[in-house]
């Protein structure tokens, strides 16, 4: 048990002194992996289980959410086919270089150990992508639902490399697998049986980790790639919204034990810190790349920049790469320890950048070209407000009372503005004149045209940060109009407030109200 709380109390401390620094909490859990390894800590058998557990549940994650159309998208695929031979060719040329120089490990490398290094350096980690995407709540915003796919097409790649250097094919049986699918119906039928509450966390780890990770592992398939397959398998049902968010804090608790881990590793010298300190110099490459060739797929300079800036990173899969390669005598075991701290160091520096996005988005769309908004992908075209005389920034069950309120009982033309695809699809087919859009966005006011007529704007996202953002873009805009805010606690009604909303529903409270309010009318009539 005293074991347990050093890894707890460092972990602890390491995460708070990020938060204070203006640092996402993962930093701080790579710094206390760091920290526990230099301390000499125990062994702690039980944190990589954790760690393998909140990884795919991640997948599953992703799966509930991965509409599979998605990654037949050529800023899909194209994207991560094109990126990753370019960034092994380039990464591959790096480590030769650094071979000539005689820089540490790189002074004895063959080409079969320079290829096998750039292929590993050549992913990006879905761990930290989705965290990323997750904590600004942008997972299912054009940019993110790119990222995520070319994410996927890469673990893809992965999984067929792992297969290959295992030596051993997968099992005849794996052919079963396809049962899964019509299977599928059957757990989808068995899920609406399934109460609210624990029950749904329950059923939703059942189903990664046994039709998902089990069954997979059985048959010699990564268990990882069976947990996004069923949650993709899982996806179009309508509870699949609200098992994701039951799962997400037990899944990001145990992503905790996955970062603590990287810095767990075998202990660098300062000659693998130094060729770790070399790889970092690829980091702008494989993020300009990146940039690129998302821009010559159409998308705007917005859903570049964040994408790359999300993707620009190494990943957990170098690591297992790496590992191979040891276990086949074709890397030595230093390697594992230069790619260690050249993941770890990606991680910090990516979250930095990732920190910093609002600052780096304007700055670097200032530098480049105008784009032609007749050539831009569909999902980064302008928006036409010229019918609205109201907008709802974001569509869940607040946004859209708040729409069909002001659409039927005020008479207002109500343009609703979400950032779910799934949702403005489902929300359209019902009716509502729902677009898809980043309200976050600083550019979204210059994708919004002919919004002269604009009266009022809602800003109903669930996550504060987002209406605080939304609210300062409507400001520098100089936008005169009513700003209605929903806040849930205390602190953020006034924080909205002193930035100049005009009205606030502080969530809790407001319904308390209502539920009174409607309790003594019914009261009254009877």
């Amino acid at each position: 048990m005293a074991d347990v709380s050093l890894y707890l109390a460092v972990t602890f401390v390491a995460a708070m002194l990020a938060v204070l620094i203006r640092l996402p909490p993962l930093v701080g859990f790579l710094a206390a992996g760091f920290a526990l390894n230099a301390m000499g800590a125990p062994e702690f058998p039980a944190l990589q289980t954790l760690a393998d557990l909140g990884v795919t549940l991640l997948l599953f994650g992703i799966g509930l959410k991965l509409d599979i159309r998605s990654l037949l998208r050529t800023e899909v695929w194209v994207t991560a086919s094109v990126h990753m031979v370019l960034n092994v060719v380039i990464a591959a040329s790096f480590v030769w270089t650094l071979g000539l120089a005689g820089l540490g490990l790189a002074a004895e490398v063959t080409w079969i150990k320079i290829v096998l290094i750039a292929f590993a350096l050549s992913f990006s980690s879905t761990v930290f992508v989705v965290k990323v995407l997750s904590d600004r709540s942008e997972s299912q915003s054009h940019y993110g639902r790119v990222a995520i796919g070319v994410l996927i097409i890469q673990d893809i790649a992965a999984v067929m490399f792992l297969t290959a250097a295992d030596g051993e094919p997968p099992s005849p049986w794996a052919i079963a697998l396809l049962l899964i699918v019509p299977a599928s119906w059957a757990l989808r039928r068995v899920w609406d049986l399934v109460p609210h509450g624990e029950m749904q966390a329950l059923f939703g780890i059942v189903m990664a980790l046994v039709p998902g990770y089990a069954a997979f592992e059985l048959v010699g398939l990564k268990g990882d790639l069976g947990a996004l397959i069923i949650g993709a398998l899982l996806a179009s049902h309508p509870a699949a919204g609200e098992l994701s968010k039951s799962l997400f804090t037990l899944k990001e608790l145990l992503l905790v034990g996955f970062f603590i881990s990287i810095g767990m590793g075998t202990l660098p010298t300062a000659s693998t810190v130094v060729l770790a300190g070399a790889f970092l110099l690829l980091l702008p490459v494989k993020t300009g790349l990146f940039f690129v060739l998302l821009w010559w797929r159409r998308l705007g300079h917005r859903s570049s920049i964040l994408a790359s800036l999300a993707l620009g990173n190494y990943s957990e899969f170098a690591l297992i790469v790496a590992a191979v390669g040891v276990e086949s005598g074709l890397l030595d075991e230093e390697w594992l320890a230069v790619l260690s701290v050249a993941v770890a160091a990606s991680f910090i520096l990516s979250a930095i950048a990732n920190r910093s996005e609002t600052v780096i988005v304007p700055a670097a769309t200032a530098l480049l070209p105008a784009q032609d908004p007749h050539r831009l992908h569909p999902e980064d075209r302008p928006i036409d407000l010229s019918r609205a005389s109201a907008v709802v920034f974001g569509m869940g069950r607040i946004g859209r009372s708040a729409y069909e309120q002001l659409e039927k009982e005020y008479g207002k033309a109500v343009v609703g503005v979400e950032i779910d695809l799934a949702r403005v699809e489902r929300l359209t087919r019902e009716g509502l004149d729902v677009q898809e859009a980043d309200a976050t966005d600083a550019a979204f006011w210059e994708r919004a045209t002919n919004g002269k007529n604009l009266e009022l704007v809602v800003l109903a996202m669930p996550f504060h940060g987002s209406n605080l953002v939304a609210l300062r873009q409507l400001r520098e805009a100089d936008f005169t109009g009513t700003v209605a805010v929903m806040a849930q606690y205390d602190d953020e009604a006034a924080e909205v407030k002193r930035l100049g909303a005009d009205t606030v529903l502080q969530l809790y409270s407001g319904a308390g109200r209502q539920l009174a309010d409607e309790a003594i009318e019914i009261e009254a009539s009877t």
